[in-house]
């Protein structure tokens, strides 16, 4: 009786792990693929994303393999994970760089680097952005410029360009976050560098002004007075409303405060045009 017994738990044991072992059912390349763009129509993404993994594993040379990768990075854009959005927009260009649908993977995979740059931290704590290193947002930068100069035409050109410009801006904010830092070391020199780089590099943003005023301000700190007039003509010809300037037309140069920098703060200058 015992040894029918011992043989009956034997047999349950062998029963049970053979189907915790059990393969998984293979489906259909277009079961799989149904079942996913079923579940994207939903709204499901992280339904769909499951599915089209299980279509890439299980039938990665099908009729739908190609249209799978580009719905998998829209279902991983869009249940909130960029990093494997942009992974998948990666492997897409990679795989597919002739696809008419590259376009979309360079815009997804652009996005996902631009609102990395961004994160989270400053929509809920006091982190200032421009402070970062800017290197996700150049990445996203060279795939928005890749989109836009390869595919013109596209539908995603017009927001790539877009937010190309906004990256300009935060890449010039950072040289000046930079130049203010050198300026707290009396770096000068490598201060003045970074504020003429923002002008020459980036020419169409609002950042300019500021960088000019620095400049005429440091090259007069540092002698180097023709350098200093050269900054303050370009200033006054295509900024003379800036706060710079008096009512008057004198420069009264005060980009930082008093306590970051060891130059005075003011230079009395009349450019000639208040009279």
């Amino acid at each position: 009786m015992h040894r029918i017994r011992a043989l009956f738990a034997m047999l349950a044991f062998v029963l049970l792990t053979a189907c915790a072992s059990a393969p998984p059912q293979v489906l259909s390349e277009k079961e799989y693929y149904d079942k996913a763009k079923s579940a994207l129509d939903s709204g499901n993404f992280l339904e769909a994303a499951r599915h089209l993994e299980d279509l890439e594993t299980y039938h990665p040379f099908g009729r739908y393999a190609e249209q799978a990768q580009l719905d998998l990075i829209y279902a991983h854009y869009n249940s909130l994970n960029p990093e494997r959005a942009e992974s998948a927009a990666e492997r897409f260009i990679r795989l597919h760089p002739e696809s008419p649908h590259v376009d979309y993977a360079y815009y997804i995979k652009g996005l996902a680097a631009y609102y990395a740059d961004l994160g989270l931290g400053p929509r809920f704590l006091p982190i200032d952005v421009n402070s970062r290193d800017p290197g996700r947002a150049k990445e996203a930068f060279r795939d928005f410029s890749t989109l836009v100069t390869n595919f013109p035409d596209s539908p995603y050109a017009a927001d790539a360009e877009k937010r190309m410009l906004a990256i300009k801006e935060r890449l010039a904010q950072y040289e000046m976050h930079v130049a203010r830092y050198y300026i707290r070391r009396q770096a000068y020199v490598a201060a003045v560098a970074r504020a003429q780089y923002v002008v020459e590099n980036y020419p169409d943003t609002p950042v300019v002004p500021e960088a000019l005023s620095l400049m005429v301000e440091l090259y007069r700190y540092l002698g180097m007075q023709r350098h200093a007039d050269d900054a303050l003509v370009l200033l006054a010809a295509s900024y003379p409303d800036h706060k710079s300037f008096d009512a008057n037309m004198r420069f009264n140069g005060s980009e930082f405060k008093e306590e970051d920098r060891n130059i005075s703060s003011v230079f009395d200058f009349d450019f000639g045009l208040g009279d």
